[in-house]
């Protein structure tokens, strides 16, 4: 397969997470019974008028800049006219001819066959605001397909990357960096599981080195980055088969079958001219100041690779467990929070990379329902650091907060997990334990040194391992 080089573009269709539609009042929350959430608007009656959320036009700003686009200063919106069931105005509204933002890019990390690494510059070509369509439901058992307009008109970003991809990997991984920071700008949820983040791959091979393109054929509407792994390595494999023994490639929209794990021609692939964009009639254009665009920018967090290269370089953390620890928004607003508690951010990378992450991974709990706070784990390292809970019952803290959001402190009181510091009790405890094994305590001082380990793990199996080990430790080597 190294005779050829596949090259993919994408084409990321964004749900963006406000609470009404892109140009209607309707609610966009997911689920509920079909056709619940519609107006004249999302419906396409006759004689009803589109109006802009605000909402959108600033999410949209916030992503062009995340992905150092230009800004377009007057942006506006078109109709791409097509006739499909689930489209009931018999137009989409969106942006051809001025999109909102133009000319970005995204890093990413990639690795080489050899298990180096390196970055890879990606490079956006434009990003645009539009209106979804319904959703086409198929009875295979009744022989009908329903229509499920709920959907229609709620607000998608749709950003679109020039073909600089030459692998599944490079795909997945420039999709998993734009996932995580939509999520930490809160503009979307991204959950694929309900379409909120989809992908469109257009793909075309060609000889290894040949500076011509092919032709390139485009699959709709991938869910999850298995589909769009799987479905490139089919693809591609798929055309090379053709090229090689001297077919033609047909410039063709092609649907990927998860089950049969095979992509299946849908219908010819449309020109922008078939499509007959003309400016958007009922919408006025877009003026954009500066002044805009700076507030919008003031508000942006700091994002996740910014984030990543500042605990690599300042809080010296390893680039594995910063790459951790930035890739999900609530695992970062945890972490920053426990280290900012315990003020030691490397101990805090410790509890969350090993004892968190075994809890999410054994109750199959995904980070963003996490129940824990960032106080609460700060609580238990400083209580484990300070000597007043042992690691094992800071351990059974962690699950409790974990689990139900206590608050360590009280439950330590609750379960009688502090540690026993009472140098008196600790004193009557070893001597009972030196009196109890004496023989093993004559044999330590006639050179028998293993035997204190023994003599300290009976005192402290005597206060159930709740004893202060140092001061525990301290008292058994006065006494003996």
């Amino acid at each position: 397969m190294s005779e050829f080089e596949m090259v993919v573009g994408l084409e990321v269709h964004v749900e963006l997470k406000t609470r009404s539609k892109i140009f209607c009042s309707c609610p966009t929350r997911f689920g509920g019974d079909p056709n619940a959430h519609i107006c004249e608007v999302c419906a396409g009656l006759p004689g009803a008028l589109p109006r802009l959320n605000k909402k959108v036009l600033d999410y949209a700003i916030m992503t062009s800049l995340s992905l150092h686009c230009e800004v377009t200063k007057e942006s506006r919106f078109d109709r791409k006219n097509y006739f499909y069931p689930d489209l009931p105005k018999g137009y989409q509204i969106s942006q051809l001819y001025a999109p909102i933002g133009r000319n970005g890019y995204m890093d990413i990390d990639i690795s080489d066959p050899a298990g180096s690494s390196a970055v890879k510059r990606i490079r956006i070509h434009e990003l645009h605001m539009e209106d979804d369509a319904g959703k086409l439901i198929h009875d295979e058992t009744g022989n009908r397909t329903m229509i499920d307009f709920s959907r229609c008109g709620v607000p998608l970003l749709e950003i679109v990357t020039e073909p600089d991809f030459r692998s599944p990997e490079e795909v997945v991984s420039f999709l998993t960096e734009l996932r995580t920071m939509l999520k930490f700008i809160g503009v979307s949820d991204c959950k694929m599981q309900e379409g909120s983040l989809r992908a469109d791959v257009n793909l075309s091979v060609r000889a290894a080195g040949d500076p011509v393109l092919g032709t390139r054929t485009e699959m709709k509407n991938l869910s999850s980055f298995r589909a769009v792994s799987k479905a490139i390595g089919y693809e591609s494999a798929r055309q090379w088969e053709i090229v090689r023994n001297g077919g033609t490639i047909d410039r063709e929209t092609r649907r990927w079958d998860e089950e049969k794990e095979a992509s299946f021609a849908m219908r010819k692939k449309e020109d922008a001219a078939e499509y007959k964009y003309f400016p958007e009639p009922d919408l006025p254009v877009l003026r954009i100041t500066g002044e805009k665009i700076d507030e919008l920018r003031c508000v942006l967090p700091e994002l996740p690779q910014d984030r990543r290269k500042r605990y690599i370089e300042e809080l010296h953390l390893p680039e594995y467990d910063a790459g951790i620890l930035t890739a999900n928004k609530e695992i970062t607003v945890l972490f920053e929070r426990t280290a900012e508690i315990c003020g030691d951010p490397k101990e805090a990378s410790n509890w969350i990379m090993v004892d968190l992450m075994k809890l999410l991974n054994d109750t199959g709990t995904l980070p963003e329902d996490l129940k824990i706070r960032g106080s609460s784990l700060g609580e238990i390292i400083v209580l484990v650091k300070d000597g007043k809970v042992s690691r094992a019952s800071g351990k059974e803290l962690l699950k409790a907060a974990f689990m139900e959001d206590a608050i360590p402190s009280e439950y330590a009181d609750q379960h009688d997990l502090w540690l026993i510091s009472d140098e008196k009790l600790l004193e009557e405890i070893v001597e009972k334990v030196l009196e109890n094994n004496e023989k093993a305590r004559n044999e330590y001082l006639a050179g028998k040194t293993k035997n204190f380990q023994f003599l300290l793990g009976q005192a402290m199996r005597e206060t159930k391992g709740k004893a202060d080990p140092g001061l525990l430790r301290k008292i058994l080597e006065e006494k003996m």
